[in-house]
């Protein structure tokens, strides 16, 4: 199926990464639905406005919130071929001991919760048409953590073992399920890490970012395979940064 005729479904689209991607999804020609909790940042995303860009508030969080997003979706295009599940979260980095239990259960409940319900309601539509696929925004951090950051961290390593899930039970239904991992994409949200963020040795150190646009390439290229094929897991990430050795 050509870009022009699919239909992606981009969750936390009103900033950072995830309008990076739909912005770069929809100059490729796929129609592009865009999610996250507040309308405004959404039409941003979306404009200018055409009739390939479908916005839709959506919280993650929420069964019912998610339902009707992609019942909305289906009722406008009729089909969903990707979701980029990316909406995510975190908390301020303190020791595990001073983080209180709603922080966790934000971040749980945002991270993993809403990619589950996301995945769950793209998956039966999915099923339903013959195929489809979905990607995971995992992160460096679903291999190696950042100091004090237990909440985020659990959460995108269990990413991993819900893609894992997902890419099995898909198998007989020709749903494909990959998983990108980003280190330090520059956005908005990552300028902080061109100042200085904690390490590993308790110093404060800036870390070296690289262009979105890398990442919107590579969830392109993961995109576009035929459902065949599949890029179970990518990494992308600033060359330099610290990862491999982290700590």
């Amino acid at each position: 199926m050509a870009a022009m005729s699919k239909v992606a479904v981009v969750t936390g689209a009103g900033s950072g990464i995830g309008r990076a991607v739909a912005r770069g999804m929809r100059a490729a020609g796929y129609r592009v639905v865009v999610a996250g909790r507040r309308e405004e940042p959404l039409r941003e995303t979306a404009a200018p406005q055409d009739d390939g860009w479908l916005v839709v508030p959506a919280d993650v969080r929420d069964p019912g919130s998610v339902a009707a997003l992609f019942a909305a979706v289906v009722e406008r295009f009729g089909r969903v071929d990707v979701l980029f599940n990316n909406a995510g979260t975190g908390t301020p980095p303190v020791p595990v001991d001073e983080l209180g239990v709603e922080q966790w259960r934000t971040v749980v409940d945002t991270n993993l919760t809403g990619s589950f319900l996301c995945a769950r309601e793209a998956f039966r539509v999915m099923r339903g048409q013959g195929g489809g696929r979905i990607i995971n925004n995992g992160s460096i951090s679903a291999h190696a953590p950042r100091p004090f950051s237990a909440p985020y961290t659990a959460t995108k390593h269990a990413i991993t073992g819900l893609t894992k899930a997902l890419s099995l039970d898909g198998r007989q239904f020709g749903i494909a399920c990959s998983q990108i991992d980003i280190g330090n994409a520059a956005t908005d949200m990552t300028a902080v890490m061109a100042e200085g963020v904690l390490q590993a040795d308790g110093t404060t150190a800036p870390e070296p970012r690289m262009d979105v646009e890398h990442v919107v390439g590579a969830v392109l290229y993961m995109a576009s395979l035929p459902l065949e094929a599949n890029v179970q897991f990518m990494t992308v990430m600033a060359t330099a940064m610290p990862y491999v050795g982290r700590g």
